[in-house]
């Protein structure tokens, strides 16, 4: 029998994750040493009070319930360390909710903020959801171009003044994945300037801010004066806190827009696992040593790469920001999805290819960090006797 399905879901192909997996399993079956360094999936623990805290409410029948809404407690650490963290103070529990993860936050968000097409602002390179999600929820998407000559900040001034009047909502994100970059205070300044100017929700992506490196502060775009009169911020506690399955987020700020959101998940949603809430409470109010030492060491395989890969002919630059490293592909390659494919194949080392992540991702890759420093130098020992950068 033969199904007619939506016709929005022949804009989406194959995901990259699935190809280069499938590439990986051929690798493995020929007996190959493999370097994945292509998912961003953390391979740190979560402290272990976390897993503490989980298991004890895991072990109380009455959690099993569904939770419905998110528990006080959650939302009192939510505001509290985002006074101790980013020196936002004050925020009330109407203005925090959460989320399953933030790729399911940026996937439904728009369902609450626009009608079919209306117009959603997307960096270009950026990651696929800030595309996809406003996309699957009817909006129109368009592109802001982020340039290596600056930085991969956004340029204000280059975005058409007739685009930024029919923007509704427009999505940031630093540090930014995949490019690595962090962005300036005096950045967030005119950010919350341009969204007054043109009535434009701002959607933050924030999962970051605690993987910085080079003596960087991570921030909130909370924090800057005017914020929340425009926009909310996605924080997670994915790669943070190494939370990961647990799919544990939230969505702060605006609290008009937090509520329409609230409302669109009311109708979907039963609230989150209370054992996860109770982990993420702990998470939040507990020690910070484990947060900062990982990012210590994210940093030590940030070098790793860096400076091998540079020290045999491919400039890897330092990542500013964030679990992963973007690089320009080594020339002589037409394509990073070619570059991609014959590194797989001669050195068993699996990077990204950049134009997942949108048309100016092409030339570049991405590297996630989740690697130690010693399998770090092995894959850059391969790529050495490979040749493959001898073209």
């Amino acid at each position: 029998m033969d199904f007619k399905f939506a016709q929005r879901l022949d804009s989406f192909e194959a995901g990259i994750f699935s190809v280069l997996n499938d590439k990986k399993n051929e690798l493995i079956r020929q007996g190959k040493k493999v370097y994945n360094m292509s998912v961003g999936t953390p391979d740190f623990k979560p402290a272990q009070h976390i897993i503490d805290a989980v298991c004890e409410a895991a072990s109380r029948p009455e959690n099993y319930k569904y939770a419905l809404a998110d528990l006080p407690e959650l939302l009192d650490a939510v505001s509290h360390h985002y006074a101790e963290r980013y020196g936002v103070e004050g925020l009330k529990h109407e203005e925090i909710m959460s989320i399953y993860g933030s790729q399911e936050g940026m996937a439904h968000i728009a369902m609450a903020l626009c009608d079919p097409g209306d117009v959603v602002l997307v960096p270009n390179p950026g990651y696929p959801v800030f595309t996809a999600g406003p996309f699957l929820c009817g909006a129109k998407v368009e592109t802001y171009e982020l340039h290596k000559e600056n930085n991969f900040i956004i340029e204000f001034d280059k975005i058409p003044e007739e685009l930024a009047r029919q923007a509704k909502v427009m999505i940031v994100s630093y540090p930014l994945n995949p490019v690595c970059v962090t962005a300036p205070d005096s950045f967030y300044e005119e950010l919350i300037a341009f969204a007054k100017k043109y009535h434009i929700m701002i959607l933050h992506d924030n999962a970051y801010s605690d993987i910085i490196y080079g003596g960087r502060v991570g921030k909130s775009f909370l924090a800057f004066e005017g914020a929340k009169d425009v926009g909310v911020e996605f924080y997670s506690l994915s790669k943070s806190y190494n939370y990961t399955g647990a799919r544990m987020s939230f969505v702060v700020g605006n609290e008009a827009i937090v509520e329409k959101f609230r409302s669109v998940r009311s109708q979907i949603d039963y609230g989150i696992f209370l054992p996860v809430q109770y982990g993420a409470i702990a998470a939040l109010t507990g020690p910070q040593d484990a947060v900062k030492a990982q990012c210590e060491e994210y940093d030590r395989r940030n070098h790793a790469l860096s400076e091998g890969m540079t020290s045999i002919g491919w400039n890897v630059p330092l990542s500013q920001g964030t679990m992963f490293a973007w690089a320009p592909i080594p020339e002589g390659f037409g394509s990073s999805d070619e570059f991609v494919m014959e590194l797989m194949e001669k050195t068993g080392l699996i990077v990204t290819p950049g134009s997942s992540f949108g048309s100016l991702g092409e030339g570049f890759v991405r590297f996630a960090l989740v690697l130690d420093v010693a399998a770090i130098k092995e894959a850059v020992q391969a790529v050495k006797d490979s040749g493959i950068l001898n073209r």
